[in-house]
């Protein structure tokens, strides 16, 4: 696990919120092993499951409260899917659901009626879905959202194909096969890729269109999760995927600039993540997605949403999600290793509100 806490420049321009709103604790380290204020100590058993997108910050996450803050919470989080996570969510088979993908009218009112009250969902964080290869020599390459469309649906086969060369006239680019490789589970990820392409391509949309699941085109390669993409990529020479910037930047994979709505290519940085967040008008349901994005900002990034419900919970357990979430969305060294591992965290009137609304949790009991 991670241990560092060093501070990004970048972080220290996002307000951060005094203290926290719920038991979780201050903005301190939290090292005290009293909820980081020396408030109550909990002591409760916690499953999640769903998105491989914000797994690296989840399990570190964890690890650092149940370390650090919580020594009676224990989280198992699965990684298991944005798919399978809503699935498991409205199966009630664990506490909270995670997904790239809020829950829509349909999912909520099924979630009403199995549990007999209404469901809670929340951003928690920002990411970016980078292009990535195995190639260092492609680091930086250039691509907008006809070129990354059309790789996926076969007609651009080779990185040197004249569409590419167009967008990279100072690149001796190899011409090597491109080999797709995409998600073969119920995948966030994948909305947030197919989303972008959807919205960016009439073609696209109209031929593949936006979900956790496509029906992709032939000759591609599918992996299980984010990190079975990023193994698909490197144990394919010529491959090309799609991943959370995370795993690219774990697997010490080269990433793609991407063009966004104002012509700019945007590298994939926590900064460029921001960018993309703060263009965002994030409504009182917080169902939304990151589009059109221009400036400074990544174009193909979205959003994690937890899921808990507001009845149903032993009061230990819904203390302890709503303490954990607490103390994830506003303690400083949480918001910190966010940063560090390429998650932009919510701004400070975002925050305000998301907290808000988690500690609706259990409240219809």
């Amino acid at each position: 696990m991670r241990n560092g806490r060093s501070k990004l420049a970048v972080l220290a321009a996002i307000p951060l919120l005094a203290t926290a709103c719920g038991g979780g604790g201050d903005t301190g380290d939290g090292a005290d092993g009293n909820g980081g204020d020396g408030g109550e100590q909990l002591s409760a058993s916690l499953t999640g499951a769903g998105a491989s997108f914000p797994d690296p910050l989840f399990q570190d996450l964890i690890y650092t409260y149940n370390s650090d803050v919580q020594p009676g919470v224990q989280i198992n989080y699965q990684s298991v899917g944005s798919g399978a996570g809503v699935e498991q969510f409205l199966e009630q088979t664990v506490d909270f659901g995670s997904s790239e993908e809020y829950l829509d009218e349909e999912d909520l009112t099924a979630a009403e009626e199995a549990r007999g009250c209404v469901a809670v969902q929340f951003p928690v964080v920002f990411g970016a879905v980078v292009i990535a290869f195995d190639n260092e020599d492609l680091n930086g390459l250039v691509l907008d959202a006809e070129t990354i469309a059309q790789i996926y649906d076969g007609q651009i086969t080779s990185f040197d194909d004249p569409a590419i060369a167009e967008l990279n006239p100072d690149l001796d680019l190899p011409s090597d096969e491109i080999i797709p490789v995409h998600r073969s589970d119920g995948s966030g990820t994948t909305y947030v890729f197919s989303h972008y392409l959807s919205t960016e391509v009439d073609w696209w949309a109209d031929e593949y269109g936006e979900g956790k699941e496509l029906d992709w085109a032939d000759g591609l390669v599918g992996g299980q999760q984010n990190d079975g993409v990023a193994q698909g990529i490197t144990q394919n020479p010529g491959g090309l995927g799609y991943v959370n910037q995370s795993f690219a930047q774990e697997a010490g994979l080269a990433v793609a600039s991407i063009v966004n709505e104002d012509g700019n290519p945007i590298e994939p940085t926590l900064e460029a993540t921001i960018a993309a967040s703060e263009e965002v008008e994030v409504p009182d349901n917080f169902q939304f997605a990151i589009d059109n994005v221009g400036g400074e900002g990544y174009p193909i990034a979205g959003s994690n949403w937890i899921f808990t419900y507001t009845c149903g919970y032993d009061q230990a357990n819904a203390d302890a999600i709503i303490d954990f979430w607490t103390w994830a969305l506003t303690d400083e060294s949480a918001r910190d290793l966010a940063g560090e591992l390429g998650y932009a965290p919510l701004g400070e009137g975002l925050t305000e509100r998301v907290v808000a609304e988690l500690e609706k949790t259990n409240s219809a009991n």
